[in-house]
């Protein structure tokens, strides 16, 4: 039995990566992360063209058709390199029309999402007091799903910039166009600056409901936790990869650190916590595409531990890059903060953890 990745998906990931390498080194991350809406158009239209923003929607509708392991994947590689922009809302806005809409929905807004024509985000946070720990889940939504919706939603990913919001309500998911009647927006200082978020109020604005939202809510979820699991699994690896080239640089006592035994460890220890949770977010995933019944308890499991341990890992690379690893000019900063994203949104991993004890019946 083959337990790695198709030649195919290895192609995937190095593609994004030398395009993520040669369009978003480290300088020009910073310069996005210290601008004003942590959007960078061109870097955007990039990674459009070549095919993420139609990654999972079918060749039907002009995407590239992969599967939610395709998915994890390329937010491997989108973390490694902190790669600022809309990539996590716009995908999780076309599995929602995908899985729930209805063919004149799929057939409006597939296309237009798949080139890029139209952006995309998802307002899933039911109220900011609750953003951290509950609040996420459809089991969580109580504005009532209605030809007009009217009511607030925190932390909506590039929200003033989408085209499309699929909103989190009673029983299901609703539609709304950005450019709809009662639609305000508030933008949100938050840590990691690329991944902008806005809070959105909505006041009578027209919506559209998914025939089958109420099952895709749950799916919508599950891919988001999958895709931040992967993130936190690059971004962390990216973290350790830093962290050793900066030891055998940085001289101290007459020698580079990493000749001490007490770096070496810790070190080591990073890289351990780290490799061996690969099969987390690869299981999960492949659970959403072949095993739906496991697929909310690993996406779970997988969402706790990653997160956790990157927040972790960027907390010791801080630590190994000595008094300069706290200041803005380092560049861990911007991974830091990013790890401190993918811990929080869509739930904490105390959340997670207790999500997966209930569906395993303990």
């Amino acid at each position: 039995m083959n337990f790695g990745l198709s030649e195919e998906q290895e192609i995937l990931q190095s593609s994004v990566g030398q395009y993520l390498e040669k369009e978003c080194p480290a300088n020009r991350l910073r310069d996005i992360f210290e601008g004003e809406d942590g959007f960078d158009a061109a870097l955007w239209q990039g990674m459009v063209e070549m095919g993420l923003a139609g990654l999972v929607i079918p060749e039907e509708f002009g995407g590239a058709g992969l599967e939610i392991l395709d998915l994890g994947l390329v937010s491997e590689v989108l973390g490694r390199a902190a790669t600022p922009g809309p990539f996590l809302g716009h995908t999780l806005a076309g599995l929602a029309i995908l899985r729930g809409g209805s063919e004149e929905q799929k057939q409006r807004w597939l296309p237009r999402l798949a080139s890029g024509e139209a952006l995309g985000s998802v307002a899933l946070c039911e109220s900011r007091d609750r953003a951290g720990a509950e609040g996420w889940g459809p089991e969580d939504w109580k504005l009532s799903a209605a030809a007009e919706l009217s009511g607030t939603r925190p932390h909506v990913l590039y929200g003033s910039r989408a085209d499309l919001i699929v909103v989190g309500v009673e029983n299901g998911l609703c539609v709304v166009e950005g450019s709809a009647a009662g639609v305000q927006w508030t933008p949100v200082k938050g840590a990691d600056r690329s991944r902008r978020t806005d809070d959105l109020t909505l006041d009578g604005t027209p919506a559209e409901r998914l025939p089958d939202g109420a099952s895709a809510a749950q799916f919508v979820r599950d891919a988001g936790l999958v895709a931040l699991s992967a993130d936190a699994f690059g971004g962390a690896s990216r973290l350790i990869q830093d962290s050793v080239e900066y030891a055998k640089t940085r001289v101290q006592f007459g020698v580079p650190i990493a000749h001490f035994q007490a770096v070496k460890h810790q070190l080591a220890n990073m890289a351990t916590a780290i490799e061996p949770a690969r099969s987390l977010y690869w299981y999960a995933a492949h659970a959403l595409d072949q095993i739906p019944e496991a697929a909310p308890r690993q996406a779970a499991i997988a969402k706790a531990h990653l997160t956790d341990q990157y927040l972790q890992i960027a907390r010791e690379s801080v630590e190994l890059h000595g008094g300069i690893g706290f200041t803005w000019e380092c560049d861990v900063q911007m991974w830091f903060k990013r790890a401190m994203f993918d811990r929080a949104f869509l739930g904490t991993p105390s959340l997670h953890r207790e999500r997966a004890a209930v569906l395993a019946d303990w």
